[in-house]
């Protein structure tokens, strides 16, 4: 707990001196895991940061170099080496020492090859080739260039080499009107469904109405007319037998 307060105060001191801006460096641009241009993430070779002598260094200045380490640990997402920082600063300013001549190093190493590792996942092959070739050399300097630029490198190969999207034709959702075929309805003949005159060859149309009355009448009067005469002539017969 002694620690805290000066822990903070070494961190603010990092910002300030010379090595610390050089932590946050900028690449150029380069294609991400989508072939998608951005801004590379630069890993910082934190053995530069080491300027003094840490056998004779003070605990100040024991705790700036660690609080810069820490910072350039963040910024990368190093898996493990910030926790690890962050519990030496925690401790004793002879723990502290030990972990920086000693251990610092190591443990960056192993987090660099860690990040290398994760670059294989959905990678295509020119990237795979890249890294499994890094891991097998295992060297930290091996690391840090696949990471700065054999790994853009790489992938600059591998989106080089897909086909290029056709563009394609979307087809209107508007469906086209087809014409419908018209349907002719043919008039059938009628048919008549009067009864025919009897004996009448030809099919003549039967007698209705007013014709029937006539001929009706004049049947009438031609039986009276003949029963006159019948009656007149049986008569007439009678006066000449007598």
């Amino acid at each position: 707990m002694r620690w805290k307060i000066p822990a903070g105060v070494a961190i603010a001191l990092a910002f300030m001196v010379p090595a610390a801006p050089a932590v946050a460096q900028t690449g150029s641009p380069g294609l991400n895991e989508t072939c998608q241009t951005v801004e590379r993430k630069t890993y910082k070779d934190i053995r530069e940061l080491f300027t003094i002598d840490l056998d004779t260094a003070t605990t100040t200045q024991l705790r700036v170099l660690t609080a810069q380490i820490l910072y350039a640990a963040n910024t990368e997402s190093l898996p493990t080496l910030p926790d690890v920082i962050q519990k030496k600063l925690d401790g004793s300013s002879d723990d502290l020492r030990a972990f920086l001549k000693k251990d610092v190093q190591t443990v960056w190493s192993v987090n660099l090859r860690v990040k290398v590792d994760q670059t294989l996942t959905g990678a295509g092959p020119k990237v795979k080739e890249a890294a499994q070739k890094t891991l097998d050399d295992a060297t930290t300097d091996g690391y840090l260039a696949y990471l700065n630029e054999g790994l853009y490198a790489a992938r600059a190969l591998d989106c080089a080499s897909q086909p290029t999207p056709t563009p394609t034709t979307t087809a209107s959702s508007q469906p086209t009107p087809t014409p419908s075929a018209t349907t002719t309805v043919t008039p059938t003949a009628a048919t008549s469904t009067s009864p025919v005159a009897a004996g009448g060859e030809g099919g003549g149309l039967p007698l209705t109405g007013a014709d029937t009355a006539t001929v009706a009448g004049i049947g009438g009067a031609l039986l009276l007319v003949g029963g006159a005469s019948f009656v007149l002539a049986r008569r007439r017969r009678s006066r000449f037998v007598a």
